[in-house]
């Protein structure tokens, strides 16, 4: 009876968002009020033990939230400049063949585009430029959705895996590994169904060498930068390298010429300098001792004390979640976003008013973001400080035993489907997915990169980004056949996810 108690805070949040269509700020805040209710009638919360709670929840939804904020910040400096579409205009001079044409802008800009912006950004700048390449609408759509996903738990700058590692309170130098590892190979795979969705089969045979190409050095970037502790810069610097070898890659598959205009050079790299600031600052951040620790000196910490339910279930004492106030990522993405919009006023890209237009912007596509996570952050902190969250992974552990890693990445994609984002499911499941992986005596990191894998790849699918696209390529009504060809793909590359995490598993086990 307490494990199904438990899981309905979780399940009506499915029903809710899939059932009834709810967005994910409303179902959200449903599913935190339902766990607020059954914590205290069913699992012994009291007042001091939930003031705890949420203040542990406020610390956690500002670590995150910070780094959303500041991150489309950024994209919105960029994009109102007009940067964003000069570099999506770039890239067609780079070949007229269509299959490197989806995988430069589908796959390779895609990535870029989430290591920046996230939040269906990707989706929504490329389908369009595909359209007018002469793609159909739905392969347009298909493209950049499938071609973002592996790109999803670094891109964002990192929000969603500083969630992961803020839902678990464990270090990224312990999670990013596996889950680098994890994505880098999914991304390779993304290549090929990109090729396979932009002309079949014959088009994955023709382009196999740059799909083999981008993908190892793309996967190898983002895998290097991320266990090197930039894993904020991950998919961003990934998407980089990939464009860069798209140079001398789409030479040799130039396909028919055509007359794509002028390629205004410099143009082009004022439009870059906006990130090349990004990357600068970050570096110095983090390579310069001295720069490092003059702006982690002031620190945001809270001790809390121990609390425990009436059933007894012990909260041991300790720290929340500490913010560094000026060496926090969000801060350093602020002083980019500044920074960058100095150069791009001064190159006289705005229009009058682009300030207020970027603020204005910024905050449309945040509000509703920033309450689905506070409500989720909120309620997955009370399920777990009552103890939901360790009945939840004794009853998985009891059920699925040596099945678990073959099912974790699963239930990272069905967190990322119903909550609508990769972030989301992290934090909803990020501290069941450990616990049950304790109790069981699987890697923690393992298990937690299998979570966050199949969350970020199937984060695609789910309705809210599937609409954006749609929207924006005229398929207005016409989700259920973007839906429809964008499952199997997903489904494929969670499999894989599924394998990968059995496999290392027991490779961790042989190896002792």
């Amino acid at each position: 009876m307490n494990f199904i108690l438990a899981l309905f805070p979780i399940g009506l949040i499915l029903f809710l968002m899939v059932g009834l269509r709810w967005g994910a700020a409303r179902a959200g805040g449903a599913g935190y009020l339902t766990a607020l209710v059954i914590a205290t009638a069913a699992f012994g919360a009291n007042l001091k033990l939930l003031a705890v709670a949420h203040a542990k929840a406020l610390l956690l939804s500002m670590d995150v939230l910070l780094i959303i904020w500041a991150a489309f910040l950024l994209y919105r400096v960029a994009d109102e400049a007009g940067a964003i579409r000069t570099i999506g205009q770039a890239l067609p001079h780079l070949t007229n063949d269509s299959g490197m044409q989806a995988l430069v802008i589908g796959w390779v800009f895609a990535a870029f585009l989430q290591g920046v912006g996230g939040f269906g950004v990707p989706v929504a700048v490329i389908a369009p430029l595909l359209v007018g390449l002469g793609f159909s609408p739905l392969t347009a759509v298909v493209i950049p959705s499938i071609g973002h996903g592996w790109s999803v738990t670094f891109g964002s700058l990192g929000s969603s895996f500083q969630a992961l590692m803020a839902a678990t309170n464990l270090p990224g130098e312990l999670l990013a590994p596996p889950s680098a590892l994890f994505l880098g190979i999914a991304g390779l795979i993304t290549g090929g169904f990109v090729a396979h969705a932009s002309g079949g089969w014959l088009t994955v045979r023709r382009l196999l060498l740059p799909v083999l190409l981008l993908g190892l050095v793309m996967g190898g970037i983002q895998y290097v930068v991320a266990v090197s502790g930039l894993w904020n810069i991950g998919s961003f610097v990934g998407g980089i390298a990939g464009l860069l070898l798209c140079f001398p890659l789409a030479r040799r598959y130039s396909g028919e010429q055509r007359d794509n205009g002028d390629l205004d050079g410099r143009k082009l790299l004022v439009a870059l300098s906006g990130y090349a600031i990004l990357i600068v600052i970050i570096l110095g951040v983090q390579l310069i001792p001295a720069v490092n620790d003059a702006l982690r000196r002031v620190v945001l910490r809270v001790e809390f004390p121990e609390v425990q339910t009436s059933l007894g279930y012990l909260t041991p004492a300790g720290a929340g979640r500490q913010i560094s106030v000026f060496g926090h990522t969000g801060s350093v993405l602020l002083y980019s976003s500044l920074l960058a919009y100095l150069v791009y006023r001064r190159a006289g890209w705005y229009k009058p008013n682009a300030v207020r237009s970027i603020i204005q912007g910024t905050l449309r596509r945040v509000m509703s973001s920033s309450a689905s996570i506070a409500s989720m952050v909120a309620m997955a902190v009370v399920m777990e400080h009552v103890g939901m969250t360790d009945t939840l992974a004794k009853g998985l552990a009891e059920n699925m035993g040596a099945l678990f890693p073959f099912v974790s990445p699963w239930i990272g994609a069905l967190g990322a489907f119903m909550t609508g984002s990769n972030t989301n499911s992290n934090v909803v499941f990020g501290a069941l997915q450990m616990h049950t992986a304790s109790l069981l005596g699987f890697p923690v990191a393992i298990i937690l990169a299998s979570q966050t894998a199949g969350a970020g790849l199937a984060s695609v699918l789910a309705p809210t980004k599937v609409v954006v696209g749609a929207s924006t390529a005229g398929m207005a009504g016409k989700e259920g056949d973007v839906m429809r060809k964008l499952i199997l793909y997903t489904g494929l590359l969670v499999l894989i996810v599924s394998i990968l995490s059995i496999a290392s598993v027991w490779l961790k086990q042989v190896s002792g």
